[in-house]
């Protein structure tokens, strides 16, 4: 029988369920609970975790992204490290979990928080995000931005289709001192684009955030929008900003998508230098999600961090908002 190798990590994988309050809802759909995976690593004492969303949209659900993880215990336990993981796992919800999780591990054997390993030059401070206003009719939106409005300077708009001029006049009409952008989540046609995008110029929104579907982005070349537009569904990992360059000038960098913050900070990197701004965003899920990003958005043009606010319940402990404005995490949250 041959050796067995001895060692003390290993990792458990859980299945976890937070309610949202109310409803989220987006041109796709609506949701009222955030299903999330989480992925801990323990070595003796210590304890590294990461929370990923799986995301239909790419093919993913809860039960196949755990399976991922739980497949991945053996080399966890034999010291798979973060270079490795991307070798061995695909971008996507499972890998952003684990790598997470293995930043946070890094941080708690070694005394070193998680930004000095990420190499920033600073300790991460606070930031204002975004809030998410789920897409609605004209007047239900404009009355949550009316109650939002003071305490949350950046409002993002959920948008779908027809009718979306009516919901943005409302909106900044109760709100007329707020920024806007504004997301479609794919929701648009061009022709809507080209006859929404003057309108929404000048109501003052700072953003369009994927207007087309994600196959139809080569549209948008050549387009001259009077407002930026944003990749989100369109914008994954490091390889595919080269292709949106020319069709979009933000890019939506998510660890859900790249597969972690080790691809998101190189992703960042990569973006700025191809002379893109980054907004830092999210899934709806728990601070323990929102941590590691809080990295990323150090150096983002816009910040989307508001999944915490949205969920009826919390992690303990969880990130400290103070009304747009997101603390960075403690130690025993992540990093």
């Amino acid at each position: 029988m041959p050796a067995q190798r001895l060692t003390a990590r290993q990792l458990t994988v859980r299945r976890e369920s937070f309610p949202i309050r109310g409803a989220f809802r987006i041109s796709r759909g609506a949701k009222t609970e955030a299903a999330v995976v989480v992925a801990e690593v323990t070595d003796g004492p210590h304890r590294g975790r990461g929370e990923c969303v799986p995301y239909a949209r790419y093919g993913e659900s809860v039960e196949g992204v755990a399976a991922a993880l739980e497949a991945m215990a053996d080399v966890v336990a034999g010291g798979l490290d973060r270079a490795e993981l991307a070798r061995r796992m695909p971008a996507g919800a499972a890998r952003n979990a684990l790598d997470c999780a293995l930043w946070d591990l890094e941080a708690k054997r070694s005394g070193v928080p998680a930004w000095t390993l990420a190499g920033l030059a600073e300790p991460p401070g606070p930031l204002v995000t975004c809030y998410t206003l789920s897409v609605d009719e004209p007047d239900a939106m404009a009355a949550a931005a009316r109650e939002r409005a003071p305490r949350h300077p950046l409002l993002k708009m959920k948008l779908t289709g027809e009718g979306d001029l009516d919901r943005v006049r409302a909106v900044r009409a109760a709100a007329p001192a707020v920024r806007l952008v504004v997301d479609a989540n794919e929701g648009w046609t061009l022709d809507q684009l080209h006859r929404f995008a003057p309108v929404l110029a000048g109501l003052g929104v700072e953003m369009i955030e994927q207007p087309l579907p994600a196959g139809q982005d080569e549209a948008l070349r050549g387009v001259d929008c009077p407002v930026p537009l944003g990749a989100d569904e369109s914008c994954h990992g490091l390889e595919s900003l080269e292709r949106l360059r020319g069709l979009y000038r933000v890019v939506n960098v998510k660890l859900d998508k790249t597969g972690g913050l080790t691809e998101a900070l190189a992703m960042t990197r990569t973006a700025h230098a191809l002379g893109f701004e980054v907004m830092v965003g999210c899934m709806v899920a728990t601070s323990l999600a929102m941590a590691p990003a809080m990295l990323v958005g150090q150096g983002a043009r816009y910040v989307d961090l508001d999944g915490p606010l949205l969920l009826a319940r919390d992690r303990e402990p969880g990130l400290v908002y103070e009304g747009a404005v997101v603390q960075p995490p403690v130690a025993a949250l992540w990093g």
